[in-house]
């Protein structure tokens, strides 16, 4: 399949590991220009070494914390610098703390949504204008399985990326005519330092240990395993082809068949 993404200009949240270097590489093996960013310098300059000597390809970094409200100016700024028109920008970014849904912490709260929502929406928001005047242009949010049933103890991640699904799916209908697409993908359980982390923390509440609870949590997905980050990056390839440019306003679970309902 050709994708027809040679030389386009790709901006990557959470480049550095887990679900968005995956993404990142499945780009990268495509011939997009990559900036990478997220708030760990040293793992951004890692990855762009390695995704540049694996693909042949343009690759730059950009240390940003989303959790900062000035993250989207600074990154968008050195996008354009570096790749000039972007074209595809791919939300991504760490996941928040464990919390309750019965409890409040403000600071939680606020620190969730600027990390999960408002950043992101900052962000896509700079990108955009240029891509609409171009005609051309790709959205793909890494969101969570969460969006479409609440996970429990990660009330911060369901809602923050259940409100940017929401802007997303509104945004999808107003800039479809632009040539503009707007995509979402829910991820499961994959084999991330993430997932590998909750485990923990879920262990060690439980008083098991971890590979006990992961042999728990992988019985409950029908594939029988956790999904591996590539699985999820060949998606991200496809939602920003030339192939998938009738697609918009979707989210699209990459789970082994978790999400039980339609």
């Amino acid at each position: 399949m050709d994708t027809e993404l040679l030389g386009r200009g790709a901006v990557v949240g959470g480049g550095s590991r887990g679900l968005g270097r995956a993404a990142a590489e499945a780009l990268a093996a495509e011939g997009c220009r990559l900036l990478l960013w997220s708030r760990d310098r040293a793992s951004l300059e890692h990855a762009r070494a390695e995704i540049a000597h694996r693909h042949g390809v343009e690759v730059h970094v950009a240390a940003a914390d989303a959790r900062d409200p000035g993250a989207a100016d600074s990154v968008a700024a050195a996008a354009e610098k570096a790749l000039g028109a972007v074209d595809i920008c791919v939300l991504n970014s760490g996941g928040p703390p464990i919390a309750r849904a019965g409890t409040f912490d403000r600071a939680g709260w606020l620190e969730a949504l600027q990390l999960l929502t408002l950043t992101p929406v900052d962000l896509a928001a700079r990108l955009l204008p240029s891509m609409r005047a171009r005609g051309w242009g790709r959205l793909v949010a890494i969101l969570s399985s969460g969006v479409r049933q609440p996970i429990d103890g990660l009330v911060y991640s369901n809602a923050g990326r259940g409100a940017l699904a929401a802007w997303m799916k509104t945004l999808a209908a107003e800039i479809a005519g632009d040539g503009v697409t707007v995509n979402g993908i829910l991820p499961g359980r994959l084999d991330t330092d993430r997932t590998r982390g909750l485990d923990a923390q879920r262990a060690q509440t439980r008083g098991i240990s971890v590979e006990e609870i992961a042999r728990q949590s992988q019985a409950e997905i029908p594939s029988g395993r956790y999904g591996r980050p590539a699985e999820l990056g060949s998606l991200v390839a496809y939602l920003c082809s030339d192939v998938a440019s009738y697609q918009t306003g979707t989210l699209t679970a990459v789970d082994g068949g978790l999400l039980r309902g339609v």
